[in-house]
């Protein structure tokens, strides 16, 4: 089992920035990638950001592209997701999420790949 725990979220306003913080603590010998997804109401999970265990890999969706930057600290088992340029519309709850892999160079981009999962933060954007 691994345990997630999201920080980092708050109020910002446009054009602002915000870095998440995301701690995993349990089975973290093993290796996985990490992924930020968010979801806002009535909306469906949308996968953001993937970084893989060696953290050689990454993959973005196209509406972040330039603006968020995920990354990891393996001595720390922490991944990071700094976003800047933020948006209205980014206003969502943000989760972390794990997925087991035998390839540290994977960066899986299918929700049901993942494993784990944290409680979330919230950012909220005002325009």
């Amino acid at each position: 089992q691994v345990q997630l725990a999201e920080s980092g979220g708050g109020l910002v306003q446009a054009g602002g920035s915000l870095r998440l913080s995301c701690v995993a603590s349990g089975r973290t010998g093993s290796s996985y990638a990490l992924g930020w997804f968010r979801q806002a109401p009535g909306q469906e999970r949308e996968l953001l950001a993937v970084v893989s265990w060696s953290g050689g890999n990454t993959y973005y969706t196209d509406s972040v592209k330039g603006r968020f930057t995920i990354s990891r600290d393996n001595a720390k088992n922490t991944v990071y997701l700094q976003m800047n340029s933020l948006k209205p519309d980014d206003t969502a709850v943000y989760l972390c999420a794990a997925s087991s892999s035998s390839n540290v160079r994977d960066v899986p981009q299918k929700e049901a790949q993942y494993d784990y999962w944290g409680q979330g933060t919230q950012v909220t954007v005002s325009s």
